[in-house]
Order: C-alpha cells, then sequence, then structure tokens
C-alpha cells in the first residue's frame, strides 16, 4: 500500500473516485438519449475556460465549469432551434472553442503547452488541494441532479413526448441534462483529461448494457465499473508510470470487450432457463380432458 503513502496520490485516488462515481451516473441519460458524443463536444468548448483562466490569473477549473455550462446551454438551445444547420453551428462552437483555449493560454503569463497537455489528455499528479475542493462541491451538485432526479430524467430520456404529456417540464430537464453534463466534463478533466472525457462517461455504461436488462442494475453496474477502472487507472499509472487518462479509458474498453463476450453466453443461458420454464409449465397442464359420465363403461 506504498501508493496510498504520497499526498498527490491520496487526492489523485479521491479525485478519481469522484470522476469515477459522477460520470456515468451523467452518461447513463447521454447515452439514452443517443448523445454519447455530447461530453466530446463540451470537453472542446471547455478548453475556452481552462485559458481564460491561466488568463486572467483565476482557477482554471471553476473557469472552465462556467464556459462549459454557457457552452452546453447554447448547444441546447441550437438542438431545440437549429434544425437546417444545426450540425454546423455545433462544429463552429466545438473548433471555435478548442482554438480559443490554445490561444488564450498561449496569451497567458503563466500558461504553457505542458498546462495544456495536462488539461487535455489529465495529469493526476497535479491535483492540488484547491482542485479537490472544486471537485468536490461539483460531483455534489453532480449526484444531486443524476440521484435525486433520476425518475424523471429516465422518462424525458426514454421518450421526450410521452414526458410531455404526463406534464413533465422537458426542456428545462434536457437542459439540466446538459448544465450536468458540463459540470461533469470540467470535473473530470484533471483526471482523464477534455480528449478523453467523453470515453469515461459512455463506456462503462455500454459495458454495463451488455448484461444488464434494467435501467437500475444499469446505473449501479456502470458506477461501479467507472470506480474500478478509475482506481485500476490511477494505480497502474504509479507503479508503470504510464498517462493516468489513457491507462483509465483503455482499461474501460477492456471490460467493455470482455462483458460484450461474457453477454452471449448468458443470453443463451437465460433463454435455456426460460424454455425450461415454459416445459415445465406446460407439463403441469392436463393433457386431456376426462370423458363424460355418461360417456363411462
Amino acid at each position: 500500500m506504498e501508493f496510498l503513502e504520497p499526498p498527490f496520490m491520496q487526492r489523485a485516488l479521491l479525485a478519481a473516485v469522484l470522476v469515477g462515481v459522477i460520470a456515468p451516473s451523467v452518461g447513463i441519460y447521454l447515452v439514452q438519449r443517443r448523445q454519447a458524443l455530447m461530453g466530446d463536444g463540451i470537453g472542446h468548448i471547455a478548453m475556452t475556460g481552462v485559458g481564460l483562466g491561466f488568463l486572467l490569473s483565476t482557477s482554471p477549473v471553476w473557469m472552465a465549469t462556467a464556459v462549459a455550462v454557457a457552452g452546453a446551454v447554447v448547444m441546447e438551445l441550437i438542438r431545440w432551434y437549429g434544425r437546417t444547420r444545426g450540425d454546423i453551428a455545433l462544429a463552429m462552437l466545438f473548433y471555435g472553442g478548442m482554438a480559443g483555449g490554445v490561444l488564450l493560454i498561449n496569451l497567458s503569463d503563466t500558461g504553457s503547452n505542458a498546462n495544456l497537455t495536462s488539461y487535455l489528455f489529465g495529469s493526476l499528479s497535479t491535483v492540488s488541494s484547491e482542485d479537490i475542493t472544486s471537485i468536490c462541491v461539483l460531483a455534489a451538485f453532480v449526484l444531486l441532479v443524476t440521484l435525486g432526479l433520476r425518475r424523471q430524467l429516465f422518462a424525458v430520456s426514454q421518450d421526450e413526448e410521452f414526458a410531455r404529456v404526463t406534464g413533465l417540464p422537458v426542456r428545462a430537464l434536457n437542459l439540466l441534462v446538459a448544465v450536468t453534463a458540463a459540470v461533469t466534463v470540467t470535473v473530470a478533466m484533471r483526471v482523464v483529461g477534455l480528449l478523453l472525457v467523453s470515453a469515461l462517461m459512455v463506456v462503462p455504461v455500454a459495458a454495463a448494457q451488455q448484461i444488464s436488462r434494467s435501467f437500475r442494475v444499469t446505473f449501479v453496474l456502470s458506477v461501479v465499473i467507472g470506480t474500478a477502472v478509475t482506481l485500476a487507472g490511477t494505480v497502474t499509472s504509479y507503479y508503470q508510470d504510464v498517462p493516468p487518462g489513457a491507462t483509465i479509458v483503455l482499461l474501460a474498453i477492456a471490460v467493455f470487450v470482455a462483458l460484450t463476450l461474457l453477454a452471449a453466453p448468458l443470453a443463451r443461458s437465460r433463454a435455456r432457463r426460460s424454455e425450461a420454464a415454459f416445459e415445465e409449465c406446460t407439463l403441469e397442464v392436463p393433457a386431456t380432458r376426462p370423458a363424460p359420465d355418461e360417456l363411462r363403461v
């Protein structure tokens, strides 16, 4: 347990656990809404916030959160009203966010390409006490939304029209999902980086769906997978001196492949059990009816 002794590893493991819990918690709603790449787009926009943080000598995490939330709101507005050229507007928003971040971080006195790389691909060894405070506050908000409003968010993610008929504020809930995704991206950027955060939001959910058939089980299992791969990736990066973000994502993909291979035998086993249960019920029903009394000799 020597990896628990250095203070930077204690901070890194705490950040990894929080990210491993909240990323799939938000990602499950994005997967249900078929917006698996939304986190990737928000990550591009958040780069402008990181650059502004260095340029204005403020916290890059909080500045990235503000910019990412604003970008998420704009993305939802484009989705609502930009029916014809919405994809072009989103592309310009994403590319502009990345370009703005690169420009601003190089204009600042304290920023450098090394700082840029740590935010693009993650750098757990540089997580500070101030970062941990920010991550804890933002993670608490994400969990409050994803757990407290899980029924409403699930209904909107499954069928917006049905949710609207039942009286749910669909647009407000969609906007809340986008804002929560933006907060999750900024929380996770210190662990896996802005370019890889979308994978941690989506891959554990996709892996859990291979062996689960209910939303509740998928939710719990995806959180377990997310937490396990972030912890394993962090410890591996300490001993093997490999990038933590890339290691975490590759471990998540490995879990997805393993569960995909396991899904086919499980499906066959379930089918055999269902068939056996059906046959057992059939045998309990009398095959013929007894003859009437008047026909008996």
